[in-house]
């Protein structure tokens, strides 16, 4: 594991559109409703910070994950730009995939999904279950993508895809401008219940379209928070591009074999790196074995906290928090976030138990 602090940030506010559409139009689905933030008061003293918030995206739309919001955002800013769409195609590891083929399925249209063929049964099944005609792909999430621009270019079907590449960068920002609405609940659900703003956010880093958004959101505000960047060490595409000469993109040495699946991502988003190289003051890899711990973690929890089904990748965020706090490889990362007993820390549990195989392997527990 590394942390490494980003010689390429720049303070100061990020111009960006307003969410008050994304947040209207979320607000117009009937299946929409925020999902829960949680205090989680017991887990925070055990680690010995002052407070621990985790947004649970394990509730969203009834798919299990976050990704929804970026799908059905886009598909809908796609049907009003671009007339006659009948089909569209995404690459994934399971949650964007079936996240549009679920917006898909609204809309009456057609869905195909390119997904490694090692990723597990479960995630396979569930896109087939929203409809999806699903091809599975020799190899890594990677080359699902470029099986997927290839193979729709020929047949003239529409990518939505939340990486962003050469001759594909709009979409991908499109989508990003969905998860607005996830940290816009955040900033309701906080003055509700009368919590303070958090001082550190963790994110999951795949691609880094997650990144984007919560860049984009938190420094419109006057006092910021450290936003984190959390990848596996199997996948660190983001923290090689912020080593790398001029912080430009520069694509993972690793195996792309986490178990973070969500995050077994070879290259960062073109359209994600702008800002997240501004933006983001820490990028740090994550050993599995932390993820495995902090799916443990919120599956018996302490005291009052809720118990939160966290997958593999939805526990990144508090994996990276729990080696932050226990890694002596990292207390140069530590000291420089300042965790302590006055702390106030956010993460987001991205998805729930997508593989529930997994999950009751890595918990003990069934979800």
């Amino acid at each position: 594991m590394a942390a490494r602090v980003n010689p390429f940030f720049e303070p100061g506010l990020v111009p960006a559109e307003p969410p008050a559409a994304v947040r209207a139009f979320h607000r117009s689905l009937p299946e929409y409703a925020p999902t829960p933030l949680h205090a989680c008061s017991s887990l925070a003293g055990s680690l010995g910070v002052g407070e621990l918030l985790v947004k649970d995206e394990s509730w969203r739309f009834g798919l299990n994950a976050f990704k929804a919001l970026g799908a059905s955002w886009a598909l809908h800013r796609i049907c009003a730009a671009r007339g006659g769409v009948t089909t569209v195609a995404a690459a994934t590891e399971g949650n964007h995939g079936r996240a549009v083929a679920w917006a898909a399925r609204r809309l009456g249209l057609r869905s195909v999904t390119f997904i490694p063929s090692h990723a597990a049964p479960a995630r396979i099944e569930a896109l087939r279950k929203e409809g999806a005609q699903v091809e599975l792909v020799p190899g890594s999430y990677d080359e699902a993508v470029q099986r997927c621009a290839g193979q729709s270019a020929a047949a003239g079907w529409q990518v939505v895809s939340d990486t962003g590449y050469e001759g594909y960068r709009e979409i991908p920002g499109w989508i990003a401008e969905g998860y607005a609405t996830l940290f816009e609940e955040v900033g309701e659900q906080r003055e509700a219940a009368s919590l303070e703003a958090p001082e550190v956010v963790l994110v999951q880093a795949g691609v880094g379209a997650l990144l984007h958004a919560a860049v984009v959101h938190f420094r419109a505000e006057p006092n910021p928070p450290i936003l984190v960047a959390v990848e596996p060490v199997a996948a660190d595409a983001l923290f090689a591009s912020i080593n790398s000469p001029g912080g430009e993109p520069t694509p993972t040495r690793g195996a792309q074999d986490s178990m973070m699946a969500g995050l077994n991502c070879g290259a960062v988003s073109l359209t994600a790196w702008p800002l997240v190289r501004r933006g983001v003051e820490l990028f740090l890899t994550l050993e599995d074995g932390f993820a495995a711990e902090a799916m443990r973690r919120f599956a018996r929890p302490q005291g009052t906290d809720p118990p939160i089904i966290a997958g593999e990748t939805g526990a990144a965020g508090l994996g990276g928090l729990l080696a932050l706090l226990g890694a002596p490889e990292l207390a140069a990362a530590r000291e420089f976030l300042r965790l302590g007993p006055r702390s106030r820390v956010m993460v987001i549990n991205t998805e729930g138990a997508t593989d529930p195989v997994a999950y009751a392997r890595i918990t003990g527990s069934k979800r």
